[in-house]
């Protein structure tokens, strides 16, 4: 499989729609991170009509609560949070700007749909590598909602950060295909 490098913010609209569910990108550049609770409050802004803390044209979000950082470290153990958290969320955040989000885990039929309809991508991140992804992240800075603690918005600058597509612009779903071939090459048993 041939190594794929991207560089976030997205804003090259190719490099999205050449990504096929199943392919392993590495990462670099600028990333953003956010929970539920900021997801929450950033739909809650664009609702009332409020400025968002940060713009999100062509930002990737990796769905993080970061641990504290040990004194010689930039961050600590920062694995995927579980993506459904998000799914209420999601759509919003795509259709104003959003392109690539970073976690774990299924996505709705909505959000499948809404990746699709805004050309954007979603990511996995292998859980329980929290701590050897941290070492990709160079750089921190707290960006907004200080008062979530570690939901709290994070800017990371990021090198050769790991994920695999599993929805394209296209509106694949690597887990569902990856369950279909595996049940192909068992004669089509259920396991």
């Amino acid at each position: 499989m041939p190594r794929i490098e991207l560089t976030a913010p997205f804003s090259n609209e190719e490099d999205i729609k050449k990504l096929h569910a199943g392919d392993q990108v590495f990462i670099s550049g600028t990333i953003y991170t956010a929970r539920d609770a900021a997801h929450q409050r950033m739909v809650e802004q664009i609702e009332n009509g409020d400025q968002l803390p940060l713009d999100l044209l062509n930002q990737v979000v990796y769905y993080v609560g970061p641990t504290p950082a040990k004194p010689d470290a930039v961050i600590g153990s920062a694995g995927p949070t579980t993506s459904s958290r998000m799914d209420a969320f999601t759509p919003t955040l795509l259709n104003h700007g959003l392109k690539g989000m970073i976690g774990k885990g299924h996505r709705s039929e909505e959000v499948i749909s809404s990746i699709k309809e805004n050309n954007a991508v979603y990511l996995a991140a292998i859980g329980g590598s929290g701590a050897l992804l941290s070492q990709t992240i160079k750089k921190v800075e707290l960006v907004a909602y200080k008062d979530l603690g570690t939901e709290a918005i994070r800017k990371l600058v990021v090198q050769d950060f790991p994920c695999i597509v599993i929805n394209d612009s296209k509106g694949r779903d690597w887990y569902k295909m990856s369950q279909d071939m595996f049940k192909k090459s068992k004669g089509g048993e259920s396991q």
